[in-house]
C-alpha cells in the first residue's frame, strides 16, 4: 500500500476530537466520513464542525473558500456498514479498551483488507486491544492534540505494529499538516500527554487535594511564568472535562489505586453530573464563552 492509496478516512467517535479530525483530513483533500453510534453526538458534531471551520478561517489558516469545499468533504453517518469506503480509520471513542476492542472488531469485519486501523487514544496502550482488531499488524496509535493550533502527532507501535504501517501513518500524518513524532515503543501518555499529565496531577494536588490554591491562582501563575494563553485548567476546559473524567476512570482502574477512584468519584460528582464539561458545555472550572482568564485584568489579580 501506497500513501497515495489512502483517499477515504472514517472518523469513529464524533466528540470534540473526532470533530476536529475530520475536519483536519477534509482540508488536506481527504473524502471523509464521521461516524457515530449515537444520533445525537451526529448532529451535534454537524453542528459543530462548521463552528471549528469558522474558527480556522478566523485564525487565517484557511479562506472561506477553502473551509466550504473542506465540509463539501465530509458526509456523516450512524451506518457502520460505511466503513466499506475506509483507506484509514481514526478512532476517538471513550478511554475503554474494551469498548475499542469491540469497535475494531465491528469494522474489521467490515472494512477492506487494506484498511489502517488508527486509536487516538490519550493514555491507552494499543496493545490492550490490538488483537481485538483482526489486523494487529495494521494497526497504532495515532494521536492528535491542537490539530491546527498544536499541529503535533504521535505515532505509537505496539509490538506487532508492521514496519511499512508507522511508515504510512507518518506519511499521513505530514500529509495532514501534522508534525508526527514516532516512538521507539508503548509508553502510557506519549511525550506531551506525559508532561501534561504531570502538570495537570500537580494543579489538581495544589487546587483540590492540599487545598493551597485556588483554580485562578494556579491559571495566573503558570501563565505569567510561561507567558501561554492559559493556565492548566483553562487548557483542561478546552479539551472537555468529560474527557479527563474517562482518563482518570481508567487510569484509577489499571492502578487499582483507591485514592485515584476516589478523586475520580469526586471530579465526577462536582463537575460531570452538574454538566459542567468545560468549553463545550459553557462552563466547567470557568464559565464561557468569556472565562476570566481571557479578562484584561486577570493577571494582575484584581479581577478574581
Amino acid at each position: 500500500m501506497h500513501i497515495d492509496d489512502i483517499r477515504h478516512i472514517l472518523v469513529v467517535g464524533t466528540g470534540t476530537m473526532g470533530q476536529k479530525i475530520a475536519l483536519q483530513c477534509a482540508r488536506f483533500g481527504y473524502e471523509v466520513t464521521a461516524y457515530d453510534a449515537s444520533a445525537k453526538s451526529l448532529d451535534t458534531a454537524k453542528a459543530k464542525i462548521p463552528e471549528h471551520a469558522a474558527d480556522v478561517v478566523a485564525q487565517q489558516l484557511m479562506t472561506a473558500d477553502e473551509a466550504t469545499a473542506a465540509l463539501s468533504r465530509i458526509t456523516y453517518t450512524l451506518d457502520p456498514e460505511e466503513g466499506a469506503k475506509a483507506d484509514l480509520i481514526s478512532e476517538s471513542v471513550i478511554e475503554d479498551p474494551e469498548l475499542k476492542g469491540k469497535v475494531f472488531a465491528q469494522f474489521n469485519a467490515i472494512c477492506p483488507a487494506h484498511t489502517l486501523f488508527t486509536t487516538n487514544t490519550s493514555t491507552l496502550l494499543p496493545s490492550m486491544f490490538a488483537a481485538a482488531t483482526g489486523r494487529p499488524d495494521k494497526f497504532a496509535a495515532l494521536h492528535f492534540y491542537g490539530v491546527w493550533i498544536k499541529n503535533l502527532a504521535d505515532i505509537m507501535p505496539h509490538p506487532g505494529t508492521s514496519p511499512e504501517t508507522l511508515a504510512l501513518m507518518v506519511a499521513f500524518a505530514k500529509r495532514i499538516g501534522q508534525v508526527p513524532t514516532l516512538l521507539k515503543k508503548e509508553y502510557p501518555g506519549y511525550i506531551g500527554n506525559s508532561i501534561l499529565g504531570a502538570l495537570n496531577a500537580i494543579a489538581f494536588k495544589l487546587v483540590f487535594v492540599d487545598r493551597v490554591a485556588t483554580v485562578e491562582d494556579v491559571d495566573r501563575a503558570f501563565m505569567m511564568l510561561e507567558g501561554t494563553p492559559y493556565g492548566p485548567f483553562g487548557w483542561l476546559d478546552s479539551n472537555g472535562l468529560d474527557t479527563i473524567w474517562h482518563v482518570m476512570e481508567s487510569n484509577a482502574k489499571i492502578s487499582g489505586d483507591p485514592g485515584a477512584q476516589a478523586f475520580a468519584d469526586m471530579f465526577k460528582r462536582e463537575y460531570i453530573d452538574k454538566g459542567w464539561l468545560g468549553v463545550k458545555s459553557g462552563k466547567g472550572f470557568y464559565s464561557y464563552p468569556n472565562p476570566a482568564f481571557l479578562q484584561p485584568d486577570f493577571l494582575t489579580g484584581s479581577g478574581n
